[in-house]
């Protein structure tokens, strides 16, 4: 059994690497199949084991008193599969109805995504990635993205999101989110994600490797945990592509300076805002977004122009209607749903210059409520 001094520091990081979890006996490289693998820590004359999640929780409570840790109102849960942080909707998050945006939501997504993954001891570059990943300059990549919001949060409601990941076949990872208000205990929310891994020298996917998963399962739950666990829900229906002619676009869009990430990348939550970008003005008005789902096909990089193409996506049961506004009329597609009604649209997401394709999307929009 292996023994280690007290973690007398200020960053996880450093806890981690103070801590000597190396070996099949680390968090970072215990196998899943050996949840009784130990080490043992001696934060005074006596000693206690620990499995390898314990050992990281152990060392996130030794390391409380820095700075992030104090001000940051999240942390990992008491078995230490999932993470849960708290947030205040701030006014710069809200639209001019004082409501968050789906953006405001996104953005909070991933970086309650991104907290969970150095809390565990992924590394803080803005990867998430292991010490093999990054031994083999390898990364997480976005595939899809699904988003439900069932009651959005107004300016300075406090919501706390839940997120936690797990193993999705041979190819990537998936990251679920439930979001809740804190004042009523309400689901607001749920989000599901696919991630891939790919070679960030080659920008090709990778299969993940038997040693990467033993990095990363450990904290993972130990029985499948779905957000929507139910048959047939919207997050796994197939989006078809959309064709031209379109009835609705915005060309020519350019990504700005602040739409890249830390990766040098556009940002995950820039094609939501481009997607809108081409939604008919009269169902912005009227309607709120109740569900988003996006397919990640391609990298669009800092210099690219995109183009944004909407048009109806016609389901059974639904019909031809014309909504308007100042005696202007636009024709969609709107079907009855839980006694309401839900107008749905189909998204591409396409280079200017050859159109060749950088994401596909699905968006419903529900008529807005009376606040």
């Amino acid at each position: 059994m292996l023994k280690f001094p007290y973690c007398n520091v200020t960053d996880l990081n450093q806890a981690l690497a103070q801590c000597r979890f190396v070996g099949l006996l680390g968090p970072l490289a215990s196998r899943r199949q050996s949840p009784l693998a130990v080490v043992s820590c001696s934060p005074s004359s006596s000693e206690f084991s620990l499995t390898p999640v314990q050992a990281v929780m152990s060392c996130q409570q030794q390391v409380g008193s820095s700075l992030v840790n104090r001000l940051r109102l999240g942390g990992l849960t008491e078995d230490g599969f999932s993470y849960k942080e708290k947030f205040i909707i701030r006014g710069f998050e809200v639209g001019i109805n004082k409501i968050a945006t789906i953006e405001t939501i996104a953005n909070l997504l991933q970086e309650v995504g991104s907290n969970h993954a150095q809390s565990v001891g992924f590394s803080t570059d803005g990867f998430g990635t292991s010490p093999t990943m990054r031994k083999l300059h390898l990364i997480w990549v976005t595939a899809r993205m699904h988003i439900e919001v069932y009651k959005y949060p107004a300016w300075r409601d406090v919501i706390e999101i839940e997120t936690w990941f797990q193993n999705k076949g041979r190819i990537g990872t998936r990251r679920d989110w439930i979001l809740n208000n804190v004042a009523t205990g309400e689901v607001i929310g749920r989000a599901t994600s696919k991630w891939a891994m790919m070679n960030q020298d080659t920008r090709r996917m990778q299969k993940v490797s038997d040693d990467v998963k033993e990095e990363y399962l450990v904290f993972c739950p130990r029985e499948p945990r779905l957000a929507f666990s139910e048959k047939n829900n919207k997050s796994l229906k197939r989006i078809a592509k959309l064709e031209d002619p379109v009835r609705y676009s915005k060309l020519g869009l350019k990504p700005r300076r602040a739409d890249l990430d830390m990766n040098q990348h556009v940002n995950n939550v820039t094609y939501i805002g481009w997607v809108l970008e081409s939604i008919p003005k009269e169902i912005i008005d009227t309607h709120e977004l109740q569900a988003i789902t996006l397919d990640y096909r391609r990298e669009c990089q800092q210099y690219n122009v995109v183009d944004s193409l909407t048009g109806l996506e016609l389901t059974e049961g639904s019909k031809m209607v014309s909504v308007g506004t100042n005696g202007s009329a636009t024709a969609t597609a709107t079907t009855r749903e839980d006694g309401h009604d839900c107008h749905r649209f189909l998204h591409l997401l396409r280079l200017s210059s050859d159109g060749r394709e950088i994401n596909r999307g699905r968006t419903e929009w529900r008529k807005k409520p009376t606040r």
